[in-house]
């Protein structure tokens, strides 16, 4: 690998360590990054996966002061979507994502849709705790995380964003504090198909390197950035995000 090279991934894994960490897009930059290098789509996947661990470093460590007090919430919630991941992962080893791809685009056009319609910052105090909400409705949206951990580990493409979508319909916690959860999720979803990815022999280790530097840098300054942004600009933003990457992927998968 040449110096320029390195230096390109690394910050290939900046932008897309902020991406996933403000918004759980890293897809976006850091994928298509690795395809313009001339990677392997199958390999670039994996390894895409494998670096967005750094990333969750980055971000749960920055996150410290919005998951204070919420680590008995945050663990149950993290418990569903690494379940989900471990049977996505496994599921990618006997089934490509191929099959799965004309499908993919319509979830993520969904989470924009949810994050727009799912009320600003001041309308959280209208949904209620936990504790407080129907039982029905709470088996549905466990059901859902787990789900969408299991889509995480199978496909990975905007994974957070749709995770955030859930969380911001179904708790009254500020903006920043779930999107504290939503790094959590992702990163535990992520690590453990990092350990399965990694018996494959697909993950391509040296690039791993150098994108896991710059993802850990983005993860870490993401959740900075949330505190000081508005949180309607923030939504209106990751959502667009969202409905361009479903824009592009509906491309590839139809045309």
């Amino acid at each position: 690998m040449t110096f320029w090279l390195f230096i390109y991934f690394i910050g290939a894994g900046i932008l897309g360590g902020l991406l996933a960490s403000i918004a759980g897009l890293a897809s976006l930059v850091s994928y298509p990054a690795l395809l313009i290098a001339g990677i392997p789509p199958v390999i670039a996947n994996v390894t895409n996966t494998a670096g967005l661990v750094l990333s969750g470093i980055g971000a749960t460590a920055s996150s410290s002061r919005e998951l204070r007090g919420e680590g008995k919430l945050v663990t149950g919630l993290t418990a569903l979507t690494l379940a989900g991941g471990i049977l996505g992962s496994a599921l990618l080893l006997i089934e490509p994502a191929s099959t799965f791809e004309h499908v993919v685009p319509f979830f993520i056009l969904s989470a924009g849709v949810l994050l727009l319609v799912s009320g600003h910052q001041a309308d959280r105090k209208n949904v209620p705790a936990l504790r407080d909400q129907n039982k029905f409705g709470l088996v549905l949206k466990a059901i859902g995380l787990f789900l969408i951990g299991a889509y995480t580990g199978y496909f990975g493409a905007a994974g957070g964003v749709i995770i955030l979508a859930i969380l911001t319909l179904s708790l009254p916690q500020r903006f920043a504090v779930l999107n504290a959860f939503k790094n959590v999720m992702a990163f535990m979803a992520n690590a453990v198909a990092k350990i399965i990815y990694a018996w494959t022999g697909k993950i391509d280790w040296l690039i791993v390197l150098p994108l896991g530097i710059g993802f850990l840098i983005g993860g870490y300054c993401g959740p900075i950035v949330v505190r000081h942004v508005p949180v309607r600009l923030l939504r209106i933003l990751i959502a667009f995000a969202a409905f361009g990457l479903a824009a592009d992927l509906f491309v590839q998968a139809y045309f």
